[in-house]
């Protein structure tokens, strides 16, 4: 440095601040995005291998399944099934459990006849079936609509109840825990939760509370999602891909290896015992559902994953209402990992290896690890890289294979959108900033961990409170998304996404111009083409921007 200092003692103030930068930029820049490349490379192969051991099970699973079993043992196994499911079907009281089925609901205009009518439907002895409506909206027409449905159903003969607080305190995890103390809800042995938008078919509790009667160390069975709005527009597909893989592999896998997996919050059913044996439900985290789940884990419970049972709902049409679900699921989980860690650590009714899978395989790989090396490997380093110029050195399994891999696994899992991957990848990529930024509030506890903003339903595929037939859920989707085009001067501009594809166009035309030799410019054009598309609201239902 004194060397430099006085070579430059001479020289003009140019001269001078280029030959501080090369300083700087040998000391401390370079030396730094090459620590970050070999951390980001860590972070990629444990993400590699916890997605390959998952295929692996996964792939076990089905070799399994289509083994031939000895006739005896699956003669033996199926009269058992459908005598139980004939005593079921018999309707006899004594022979079926009583049930509660909750259905939380926030202002849900457009969907809550939708939920009401199908929980309304199932077939289960009237008698031994309690419908519970946990309204907690603060719209007094609202309120209003959803009672006087409550009303119409209950004169038919439905045991339904029509709850509302004067106040949203926990608000959904509140909601259930003050729904579960009514004097009728006490009685129950069984508790089934259905969001606003889930329409179960009517057989769902014939399908679900005997494998939960069948082991009673099962203290939850999780149902599947189907997706009634998937080919609303590409958003409603690329989150599609991405849920297709979360139920067919992970739930899958906890299930089988480990009797555990993250509660949907919705699609379930749980034993009423084994609820209030966790604790119930608590407001700590914005993520309830998990964090029931974990704690009855720790309680020495297991969990069954009903992959073959689907529950219609809708996913969310705007980038709007899914950027905040998706921070809300980034940072929640996250918040929970710093709360329950030392839960986790003390239990003593839970093996080591049951441990490690939820510190280490649930938590820090997929809910932290997966969304930081996203953002900062494919929008910080490797644009770093380019700027660069080959000083750092970024090794092409890191580039190139390892993320090749893990993008097919997950894609398997939707053979219909494989045309969509190459988009799916740059959205993600771009998502990827909200939700290391959620996640890293979760950790440090920061001002939005607790934000709790409910995921808005456009409700275009309801039919009255039935459930749709396939011809309407073919139809509805083009209409409904003709409607909801808007100019372009009408959407909303998202000024985070706008900054980042500014930054990546500079990055790929410097490449092209002055370097070029590894062709990132490529992909850094497709990723700042990405990020402008969903920057100036071309991704999702359109919407007009709110008022300022």
């Amino acid at each position: 440095m004194r060397s430099i200092a006085a070579a430059s003692a001479g020289l003009p103030a140019t001269s001078t601040m280029r030959a501080a930068w090369q300083a700087v930029r040998w000391s401390v820049v370079v030396p730094t995005v090459q620590l970050a490349v070999y951390v980001c490379a860590a972070m990629s192969l444990m993400l590699f291998l916890e997605r390959l051991y998952m295929a692996a099970v996964v792939a076990g699973l089905w070799l399994l399944r289509r083994r031939k079993r000895p006739r005896t043992h699956r003669d033996g196994a199926a009269a058992a099934d459908q005598q139980q499911q004939d005593d079921l079907e018999s309707g006899a009281d004594q022979c079926c459990p009583m049930v509660l089925v909750q259905i939380p609901m926030f202002n849900e205009k457009q969907v809550y006849r939708l939920s009401i009518g199908a929980a309304c439907g199932l077939s289960w002895p009237s008698d031994r079936l309690v419908i519970q409506v946990l309204d907690d909206s603060t719209d007094p027409a609202i309120r209003e609509l959803v009672e006087v449905e409550c009303a119409r159903w209950a004169g038919k003969g439905v045991r339904i109840r029509y709850e509302n607080r004067s106040n949203r305190h926990g608000y959904k995890a509140g909601a259930m825990r003050e729904g579960l103390k009514k004097h009728y809800a006490k009685d129950c042995e069984f508790v089934a939760i259905f969001d606003a938008d889930f329409q179960p078919d009517a057989d769902f509790l014939r399908r679900t509370v005997p494998l939960l009667r069948r082991d009673p160390a099962v203290a939850l069975v999780q149902a599947r999602w189907l997706f009634v709005n998937a080919d609303d527009c590409i958003l409603t597909r690329i989150q599609e891909m991405s849920l297709n893989y979360h139920f067919a592999v992970e739930q899958e896998v906890g299930s089988a290896c480990h009797g555990f997996f993250g509660f949907n919050g919705t699609a379930g059913v749980w034993r009423a015992a084994a609820l209030a044996d966790a604790g119930g439900w608590k407001e700590r985290t914005t993520v309830e559902d998990m964090d029931l789940a974990v704690r009855a884990c720790l309680r020495g419970w297991r969990f069954v994953y009903a992959g073959d049972l689907a529950v219609r709902n809708e996913l969310p049409s705007t980038f709007r209402a899914y950027r905040y679900q998706q921070h809300r699921w980034s940072c929640g989980p996250a918040n929970l990992l710093r709360k329950a860690l030392p839960e986790i650590l003390r239990s003593e009714r839970v093996s080591p290896w049951k441990k490690l899978h939820l510190v280490y395989g649930f938590f820090v790989v997929r809910k932290v690890v997966a969304h930081l090396v996203t953002f900062v490997f494919y929008c910080v380093v490797i644009p770093a890289c380019v700027l660069l110029q080959g000083e750092v050195r970024l090794p092409k399994y890191v580039a190139m294979y390892v993320p090749a891999v893990i993008t097919l696994l997950n894609a398997a899992c939707t053979p219909r959108s494989w045309h969509l991957l190459i988009f799916w990848i740059l959205f993600e990529n771009v998502m990827s900033m909200h939700r290391s930024k959620a996640a890293i509030i979760g950790l440090l506890e920061a001002s939005r961990a607790n934000e709790w903003v409910v995921t808005d339903k456009l409700g275009a595929h309801g039919h009255g409170g039935a459930a749709p037939t396939k011809k309407l859920m073919a139809k509805k989707p083009a209409a409904a998304a003709r409607k909801r085009r808007l100019p372009w001067c009408s959407r909303e501009v998202h000024v985070l996404e706008l900054l980042m594809g500014a930054c990546l166009l500079y990055c790929a035309v410097y490449d092209m111009l002055f370097f070029g030799r590894d062709h990132f410019y490529v992909y850094l054009l497709l990723q700042s083409a990405a990020a402008f598309i969903v920057a100036f609201g071309y991704v999702g239902a359109s919407v007009p921007a709110p008022a300022s």
